[in-house]
């Protein structure tokens, strides 16, 4: 089969495209025909050995997918030809990979392979955030930063089917907020200049930030009383610090959500959140945004596509 790896740590341009053997699963895998893979940020790290997983070079990287089953245990919940969305770790980028049979979910019918390899991630990740760690209450109003990315876009519409009353999407540009706005969101702010006119319309319960930077300090002034920053990521490339007496003098928190360290340590917490989210893509209420798609050899544009933050929607690979 033909697979993507990293062989070198010379980043996103380094990478191959490779024939290997198909993998062969364990006694409690699913072996997946891929149909798409999600590309992720960490493999932008991956590539250059900046990530906290290093494996051994060379490696195949691509943590999400969606496909068919070739082959499933015994006695698992899986048949050959089921459509199924999986969190396989490593391997993704492929034409075939193998994940663990609790990581792997039936994928309903109205929901695309493309939009099936954007689930897992990024709506993990803001379930998690709003729901879990952010404690989303009905009618809460919440500020989502990056909002035209995989994980803003996640954002907005998970809150929205969640109870959240006003949306408020933080974008660089007019063509990114019309693509948050098309997501779900009630409003778009230009990202320069944010905290006056957020809080011109009222302040926020919630700010959801997988930015970080200069504007956190801003996100903070956003808050109402008891309002929560979640902290997600810093694609700005520089972590922000706060001077805790605006905690203190605002009643305000800030709330770190690290879901992958989190879910992972867990089994079957995962599980436990495709469940909550999966009546919602049924329903539609949550239609995940595809965003630029490559094919195996176009694997460096993608993690490009990333790295230099050009990306809206989520980035895939289809074999």
């Amino acid at each position: 089969m033909r697979a993507v790896q990293i062989t070198t740590l010379a980043g996103p341009e380094a990478v191959e495209v490779v024939d290997i053997p198909s993998p062969e699963p364990g006694p409690d895998q699913v072996l997946i025909r891929v149909r798409a893979a999600g590309v992720a940020f960490p493999e932008v790290l991956q590539s250059r050995g900046e990530y906290q997983m290093k494996p051994d070079l060379p490696f195949t990287p691509g943590a999400e997918i969606a496909g068919e089953v070739i082959r499933a245990p015994e006695g698992s919940a899986f048949s050959p030809g089921d459509r199924v969305a999986a969190l396989c770790l490593l391997g993704g980028f492929a034409e075939e990979a193998v994940a663990p049979a609790d990581l792997t979910f039936p994928l309903p019918e109205s929901i695309s392979f493309e939009q099936g390899a954007s689930i897992i991630f990024n709506y993990g990740t803001a379930y998690f955030a709003l729901v879990e760690r952010g404690g989303l209450a009905a009618g809460d109003s919440v500020l989502v930063h990056g909002a035209a990315g995989g994980i803003g876009t996640a954002a907005i519409q998970v809150a929205k089917a969640f109870g959240a009353g006003r949306v408020v999407a933080i974008t660089s540009t007019p063509e990114k907020g019309q693509i948050a706005v098309e997501a779900g969101a009630d409003e778009f702010v230009l990202a320069e200049g944010f905290k006056d006119a957020v809080t011109a319309s009222g302040k926020v319960d919630i700010v959801v930030d997988p930015v970080g930077g200069d504007r956190f300090t801003d996100s903070l002034r956003c808050l109402a009383d008891d309002g929560r920053l979640l902290v997600i990521g810093f694609t700005a490339g520089e972590i922000p610090t706060v001077k805790v007496n605006r905690l203190l003098l605002n009643n305000v928190s800030v709330v770190g959500v690290g879901w992958g360290a989190y879910a992972l340590s867990r089994p079957g917490h995962i599980g436990l959140e495709w469940a909550a989210l999966s009546p919602h893509l049924t329903s539609g209420a949550l239609a995940p945004i595809v965003g630029p798609t490559f094919g195996l050899d176009e694997a460096s544009q993608a993690l490009l596509t990333l790295d230099e933050r050009r990306a809206t929607g989520k980035v895939l690979l289809v074999p």
